[in-house]
């Protein structure tokens, strides 16, 4: 791509890199490229961090075609600066556009406008314990109307957070609450698509959540309310019998980058790993029989996150003592050491970016 690059007068004064908490904090420049059915993908520019010029009558506003990812770069112990597994989160973003009805921003533009962007934000990307650049790719449709229908215009944007971890608790066990009245996802629907009215719609499910003490929402299917899907910021594993049990991807749970990846690790490691349905009921009554052994959500943002405990209607179960299990330590130590390059990375998943 052609990329054209506007300097910054003035650059902006950089946070406390060692309380970055996350999502806090944006950096100096941001990516936007322009989409028309005439010329398709156009005028490709890194330009100062700055508020967005939008008409009330912006489609996004008012019909949500819009589409997110999330990644992050990360500095080695030499200095040098990597993205895991680019192409991933490229190939997502397609299919999310697909069925929002939006155009392709092909995965070669999107690696290269990610790479370019963080070339030139290479000093805001810190090398303090746990942290890492998280880098929110995102695109809207903004045509000028009020009609229904997919628009003729859209803006692919990337803009750049320096962050901590994403849960305060760090690697620590959290509590979760099923919920059992609300819905997220439903065949057929936007569940596996990475767009901001799935989170929207969650919001409330995870405010109920919040007043039990609870630090995430674990959903069931939008059908019989009966089986495990996938926690509103994370896809979950449970380890159970010493096998791994996830929900299969089959168009309600996000396709996780985080989840690929430990399931090719868990494999690799003669874990067998079944991607299955899995009912709340049978869940619950593993715990209380001890062979719920751990559990763990997966994601970009928190990577590995324990859960010490489940809060399903009136029963509650506790997880290997709400302690970090072992798995779920081995899998956080071992993919953290991949993405910050401390360990060989056989699997090829490491784009470095200088």
């Amino acid at each position: 791509m052609d990329i054209k690059f506007i300097e910054r007068k003035q650059l902006k004064e950089k946070p406390n890199f060692q309380n970055l908490g996350f999502g806090k904090y944006t950096t100096d420049y941001m990516f936007e490229m322009d989409w028309d059915e005439e010329r398709g993908w156009h005028d490709a520019k890194i330009t100062p961090y700055a508020p967005i010029a939008m008409d009330p009558s912006c489609v996004a506003l008012h019909y949500a075609q819009e589409t997110f990812e999330g990644l992050k770069a990360y500095r080695t112990a030499t200095g040098a600066i990597k993205l895991f597994r680019p192409e991933m989160n490229a190939l997502r973003m397609i299919k999310s556009n697909e069925r929002l009805c939006m155009p392709a921003f092909p995965v070669e533009m999107f690696v290269e406008a990610v790479t370019e962007l963080v070339k030139v934000e290479k000093d805001w990307v810190p090398s303090e314990p746990e942290t890492s650049l998280y880098i929110r790719p995102f695109m809207f449709g903004n045509e000028h109307t009020l009609g229904v229908h997919p628009a003729n215009t859209y803006k692919f944007m990337i803009i750049c957070s320096p962050s901590g971890a994403y849960y305060t608790e760090g690697v620590n066990p959290v509590k979760i609450l099923v919920e059992d009245e609300l819905v997220r996802a439903a065949k057929g629907g936007t569940g596996f698509a990475k767009c901001g009215g799935n989170y929207a719609g969650s919001i409330l499910g995870q405010k109920k959540a919040a007043a039990k003490g609870c630090a995430q929402v674990l959903w069931l299917d939008g059908v019989e309310r009966k089986y495990v899907e996938e926690v509103g910021t994370m896809n979950m594993m449970f380890k159970m019998d010493g096998e791994i049990y996830t929900a299969p991807i089959q168009g309600t749970v996000l396709p996780g980058v985080t989840r690929d990846s430990i399931i090719h690790i868990l494999k690799d490691w003669g874990i067998k790993v079944n991607e299955t349905s899995v009912a709340i009921d049978d869940l619950m009554q593993a715990g209380h029989d001890n062979r719920l052994e751990e559990a763990f959500g997966t994601g970009t943002a928190a990577v590995i996150s324990p859960v010490g405990e489940l809060l399903y209607k009136e029963d509650t179960v506790t997880i290997n003592d709400f302690k970090t299990g072992e798995l779920t330590q081995k899998l956080y130590d071992y993919l953290t050491a991949l993405q910050w390059g401390e360990i060989e990375d056989k699997y090829n998943w490491i784009v470095t970016v200088c």
